[in-house]
């Protein structure tokens, strides 16, 4: 009697113990540790964090700036309905790595874009538009508040 209790308790020792590190290894437990019950909970609540207010609007930290950029051809005229893509590295945090977020945008009839609060720092500007040339460069932002002026060359003819 007594060998069989010996051979039953280490068995149900390393199931217990299967079962428990299956449990805290599957994604699915990483998931059930989200947000999204608290959202849920919340939902009918208007809260401050769900609309963003004037004051995140404004630039008052020293971390963000705000870009207006300026598209025009060579003849100095506004270049409407381009494509202008914003690029710059986001902070990962602790133990993650930083990451390449992007931002695009169409510009009015002006050819200007206001972006929102955009980390300072290095910052890719890339403007697509229908017969002009194709603009990319980097840079380096460290006002609060910066216009750049980009002028777009016309394509050449392939035929």
């Amino acid at each position: 009697m007594r060998a069989c209790t010996h051979l039953r308790r280490p068995c149900l020792l390393i199931a217990v113990g299967a079962v428990l590190a299956t449990g805290l290894l599957s994604p699915g437990a990483c998931r059930a540790q989200s947000n999204e019950a608290d959202k849920s909970a919340t939902q009918s609540q208007p809260s401050s964090a769900d609309k963003p207010s004037q004051k995140d609007d404004q630039t008052s930290d020293g971390t963000t700036t705000r870009l207006r950029i300026l598209v025009t051809n060579t003849q100095d005229k506004p270049v409407g309905n381009a494509s202008v893509y914003v690029r710059f590295n986001e902070p990962g945090g602790f133990l993650r790595k930083d990451k390449l977020a992007e931002l695009s945008f169409k510009t009015n009839e002006d050819g200007s874009v206001k972006t929102p609060a955009l980390p300072r720092g290095k910052i890719l500007i890339q403007v697509i538009a229908k017969g002009l040339h194709t603009f990319g460069k980097w840079y380096d932002i460290e006002k609060d508040q910066d216009t750049i002026a980009i002028k777009l060359e016309a394509a050449p003819h392939w035929y």
